[in-house]
């Protein structure tokens, strides 16, 4: 495990399921920690297909795969995100944080005790990668898999993903800015995501039960026993307590 730079953690979920708000506030708990977005690998806005005459940016097809898989791998051998990108991603606003200064600090704490003096993460000679991405386990993305170190599949219910999706101002793109029409989530966003999550889940229904067998197969991890809609504090604390296991592999 010391022949790379950096461990890849991979936080996927549907749109607005929470991915951006954990990865920062992951990134702020944890040493030598960035983070890689899927959203900074989009096509240019002329190439974004489109879905009865209306832009999709929520199917893979609007993502450039193989630049984004080369990102991965670069990152893994190097410790850092390659040159060549320039991620727009952090210009877009998640909204106010749903988690308390208090619990923050705490988990910093816990972090800072819990990781030893020596931990190559501390000492700089391991970096951490939050890979925050709507669309990272589909049947899609299977060239990304041997790369992701750590999977995480956020949850949030049609309802939920709706009023948060629709709270937002909009986007921030390679060539301008994109605001959601009228009825995306319903026609765009939400079909798309059970497309590429059904094979997940307990006769395809994304609101539903986990195949626990398919999550064994894939290695991906859930949150608070897949609870839908799940507390963001009590997210964070799995999180955290997963991601410290997880660095105790690595000496």
């Amino acid at each position: 495990m010391t022949d790379r730079k950096a461990i890849v953690v991979a936080i996927s979920g549907c749109s607005s399921s929470g991915k951006t708000t954990i990865s920062r506030l992951l990134r702020d708990i944890f040493p030598n920690t960035f983070i890689l977005h899927e959203d900074d690998f989009y096509k240019t806005d002329k190439d974004i297909p489109l879905n009865n005459g209306i832009a999709d940016w929520d199917c893979a097809e609007a993502i450039d795969i193989p630049a984004m898989t080369e990102a991965v791998a670069y990152i893994r051998q190097h410790g850092q995100i390659p040159a060549t990108l320039n991620s727009i991603e952090d210009q877009n606003s998640v909204g106010k944080c749903p988690v308390s200064d208090s619990v923050i600090e705490e988990l910093k704490a816990k972090a800072a005790s819990a990781i030893p003096e020596h931990h190559p993460l501390r000492e700089s000679r391991l970096r951490m990668c939050l890979f925050d991405g709507f669309l990272l386990y589909s049947k899609s993305m299977t060239e990304l898999a041997p790369s992701l170190d750590l999977k995480v599949l956020l949850r949030a219910s049609y309802a939920q993903a709706k009023a948060r999706r629709e709270a937002r101002d909009g986007y921030v793109t390679l060539e301008g800015f994109w605001k959601d029409p009228p009825g995306y989530v319903d026609d765009i966003v939400w079909p798309n995501y059970v497309k590429e999550h059904e094979w997940m889940f307990e006769n395809g229904d994304v609101e539903g039960k986990y195949k626990q067998d398919v999550l064994g197969k894939e290695g991906i991890l859930v949150p608070n026993g897949g609870a839908l809609d799940p507390d963001m504090s009590e997210t964070l604390k799995w999180m955290v307590d997963t991601i410290l296991n997880e660095l105790s592999k690595y000496k």
